[in-house]
């Protein structure tokens, strides 16, 4: 029911940066923490980042440690995951979700009450 559109993927050399948004509508998206998935082709859904309601601790796969950064704009009602010095391997679909929970968990997305999920966002590393 919670609505959430993704958008900022696109296509991008390796080395680059790209700018995701999470952006809410019809609620108030700081009351719940939000998560970033990706899925590539032939692989499972992994997480990527999470930052949680009250607290605001963040959460980030070792994969993308140091080189991402999730962040809230409570102003534009968004969250967004900075992408730095992407990858070929960072090429997947893109989705944000949310969780009605405060977040404690390392692991974090294998949580069961991750609910609405936007339509997701290419992005694609590749030269």
């Amino acid at each position: 029911q919670l609505q959430l559109v993704e958008s900022g993927g696109g296509l991008v050399q390796p080395g680059g940066s790209l700018r995701l948004s999470c952006a809410a509508s019809g609620f108030t998206l700081d009351a719940y923490t939000i998560g970033w998935f990706r899925q590539a082709p032939g692989k499972e859904r992994e997480g990527v980042s999470c930052i949680s309601r009250s607290s605001g601790r963040t959460y980030y796969a070792d994969s993308v440690k140091g080189r991402f950064t999730i962040s809230r704009d409570n102003a534009k009602n968004t969250v967004y995951l900075q992408m730095n010095n992407l990858k070929p391997e960072d090429t997947a679909v893109y989705y944000c979700a949310t969780n009605p929970t405060a977040m404690t968990s390392t692991i974090w997305y294998h949580d069961v009450n991750w609910g609405d999920w936007g339509q997701g966002t290419q992005v694609t590393v590749s030269l």
